[in-house]
């Protein structure tokens, strides 16, 4: 075989609008698609019926039946990132390597260590930004220090947006098509240069050690009419008010900019939550803290009561207070929850029980089918008080007055509460009234801890 180069998926499993995969098209070598599935990453995941793994098999097998349609195919391994690497080399002759960038903690090491690997047989390491539609160093202060406040920040990235549209029409004409969109990548015209190849073999998922799930995902099919009316439906859990995306935009199965255009052009609340998800992975990227520590320090002074019993209740959907386990049961069944009760939940935990809140972090990301490190952490942080833009510690969610604003009729914890108002629904596990007095309490002595005092 003469030489190639590859395009490794990561976060980005489809061949349209993938800027990565666009610039190894356009180069002089033909191209063979990569997917890992990184050992490094599933051997860590206690529940073998995962239903993100076994949505990221079904979308491999999918890709396969596209590429076979263009004369190619994906090479898919399993196992450690850099063995598969270096047994890739032995087998090809690679000139380059393309990918697109993923800004985690783990994925910025093994891209490290990937990188010195090729570096060190002459082969040239490529990144693109994909997942975003800016990224770390893009939307600045003018003194060039990262915003930590959410609305400046979406200020100046949407003059951004707007800046570079004007540029995009200047360069090109008025141009309608989302093709045009940020100059992003229309991949199609590029195709033929994927390598010809026979079939490659997909792991099945018992080869892995998975099983699969009764799980259903989310289309990424949304209807206009959906996100015209987000601003006004998103709020209430019983409707079908939110466009469900999450795990799409979480594995790049659907095109960042192409769903911030039709934003754009519909409704600017939508528009405004593809900007948190740019927010939260600017601030992972600028302070790398805090995928393990408060991003305000002094919270890192709360002593936490960590009480076992009570943080498997949360788990369980069993604390006596109906909207928090309606949405730890919908968590638990579908790996799902709605966002408005996503920050009751994690009110609930942090400020009710006093339960740190990075044990509520690790369970949304072992349950969540979008579980997105970046916004995970920045919503947990949020709810805790300790992070950017945070509510105020002293701002502590009624469970009972959120669940009279957004499910008064019951709608929402009869479905998946069905014995509440029953003998056999538990009383709360602590009173609203008792459980504020002791947060405001415990997080005032805190950060008076925190500022010597």
């Amino acid at each position: 075989m003469s030489k190639i180069s590859f395009f490794w998926f990561r976060r980005d499993l489809r061949l349209q609008d993938n800027a990565g995969l666009y610039h190894a098209l356009k180069g002089e070598r033909p191209v063979v698609p990569l997917f890992i599935f990184d050992r490094d990453i599933l051997d860590e995941l206690e529940d073998k019926k995962d239903a993100r793994v076994e949505f990221i098999h079904h979308t491999i097998r999918e890709m396969q039946e596209e590429l076979k349609g263009l004369g190619s195919s994906m090479v898919v391994r399993y196992g450690s990132p850099l063995e598969v690497w270096r047994a890739l080399l032995e087998e090809y002759e690679v000139e380059a390597v393309y990918t697109n960038l993923d800004y985690e903690p783990y994925a910025l090491r093994r891209d490290g260590e990937v990188k010195a690997l090729l570096e060190d047989k002459a082969i040239a390491f490529h990144t693109y930004k994909d997942h975003v539609i800016f990224e770390k160093g893009e939307v600045l202060k003018a003194d060039g220090t990262p915003y930590t406040v959410f609305t400046p920040y979406s200020r100046k990235w949407k003059e951004k947006l707007n800046s570079r549209m004007a540029q995009v029409a200047g360069d090109s004409g008025e141009r309608e098509t989302i093709s045009y969109y940020l100059k992003p990548y229309p991949t199609e015209d590029y195709f033929g240069n994927f390598q010809p190849m026979e079939q490659q073999p997909v792991p099945t998922l018992d080869e892995m050690g998975f099983e699969p799930t009764d799980i259903e995902i989310p289309s990424k099919t949304v209807s206009r009419g959906l996100i015209r009316n987000y601003d006004k439906t998103r709020n209430f859990p019983a409707q079908e008010g939110t466009s469900r995306l999450g795990i799409h935009f979480r594995f790049g199965t659907i095109s960042i900019r192409e769903k911030a255009w039709r934003a754009q052009q519909l409704n600017d609340t939508f528009l405004n939550e593809l900007i948190w998800r740019d927010f939260y992975a600017m601030i992972l990227a600028h302070f790398p803290h805090v995928a393990h520590r408060s991003f305000r320090e002094k919270y890192d002074y709360i002593e936490w009561r960590n009480d076992e019993t009570e943080f498997k209740k949360w788990c369980e959907g069993q604390t006596g207070y109906p909207i928090v386990d309606a949405g730890m049961r919908q968590l638990n069944q579908t790996g799902y929850m709605h966002n408005r009760v996503r920050m009751i939940t994690a009110s609930f935990l942090t400020k009710h029980l006093l339960i740190d809140w990075r044990w509520g972090e690790a369970y949304f990301a072992q349950k969540l089918l979008d579980y997105d490190l970046a916004s995970n952490n920045g919503g947990w942080q949020w709810a805790a008080g300790s992070g950017t833009d945070a509510a105020p510690y002293f701002r502590i969610f009624n469970p009972y007055s959120q669940q009279e604003k957004f499910d008064k009729d019951f709608k929402y914890i009869k479905e998946w509460v069905p014995e509440y108002d029953t003998p056999d629904y538990p009383e709360p596990i602590i009173d609203h009234k008792a459980a504020r007095e002791r947060c405001l309490e415990r997080y005032k002595a805190g950060l008076d801890r925190a500022e010597g005092g």
